[in-house]
């Protein structure tokens, strides 16, 4: 998934001299690391002047341009736990042509275990103030079977409690049909990698 969301970030330049640490530093709210790192279960090591720590990358991402780090830390690793068979990933957005920001966007990592979802991780960007995990679709896809109704039913649910942003790209209405849309596409797509 990170070389998929990877490849539809900004423009080339952006894409060659960024980095995923720079990105998760500024916590945009539409940028794409910090949903799909959230879906991969990412953890961030910074370091500062009282030494190493390790933050959930939930925990990291505090509100818009807002993270955990503390004065004089900087972020020194972002550890992405190694894969295990039976999963699937897929990243889905919708950009803001001129700047490559997420409209709204959809990281979803599913595992598939006798034609039903195991364990869902589902995070989105670009609704709210923050990358966020949709905890609810989570929750209503773990033990149903991999077909179109559950997961949109599931998906129904993915702006749920978040205060959708408004702005000259989209209304806080269309960002939170968005929400819906991009993941059904995000986890039907996973699941058919599984």
């Amino acid at each position: 998934m990170l070389p998929q969301a990877t490849a539809s970030i900004g423009d080339v330049q952006v894409r060659n001299r960024g980095t995923i640490g720079g990105s998760v530093a500024h916590a945009d709210p539409a940028a794409d690391y910090p949903a799909v790192l959230q879906a991969l279960d990412a953890k961030v090591k910074v370091a500062g002047p009282n030494g190493e720590r390790v933050v959930a990358i939930d925990d990291f991402i505090v509100d818009a341009l807002t993270t955990a780090l503390e004065p004089g830390e900087i972020i020194t690793e972002i550890e992405v736990p190694a894969e295990q068979a039976g999963v699937g990933t897929s990243y889905q957005t919708i950009e803001q042509p001129a700047s490559g920001y997420a409209v709204v966007a959809a990281a979803a990592r599913i595992g598939i275990s006798g034609g039903n979802i195991s364990f869902a991780r589902v995070a989105l960007t670009g609704v709210g103030s923050k990358a966020y995990r949709a905890n609810s679709v989570e929750t209503a896809l773990e033990g149903q079977p991999a077909n179109a109704d559950s997961i949109a039913a599931a998906a129904a649910s993915a702006a749920d409690g978040v205060d959708a942003l408004s702005d000259l790209h989209a209304s806080a209405e269309y960002r939170t049909h968005l929400a819906s849309v991009f993941a059904r596409r995000a986890v039907a797509a996973a699941a058919g990698l599984a």
